[in-house]
């Protein structure tokens, strides 16, 4: 039965110093960012580049 408590308590601790980490980020601003998310969709990811030109050797004449 103490290791349910023992293992309670340092769940309890683990959600604290987990919460605190959270209200810290929020604090500093990480989370402001409002507006990219929302037009991330409409951009493309990919660079789009132009294709290479295959060389072709003319043909002979027999």
């Amino acid at each position: 039965m103490s290791v349910i408590y023992l293992l309670i308590s340092v769940s309890i601790f683990v959600a604290i110093v987990f919460f605190i980490a959270f209200i810290m980020a929020v604090k500093k601003g990480q989370y402001d960012d409002d507006y990219t998310p929302s037009v991330r969709m409409l951009f493309d990811d990919e660079i789009k580049t132009k294709p290479k030109q295959i060389k072709t050797t003319p043909e002979k004449k027999v």
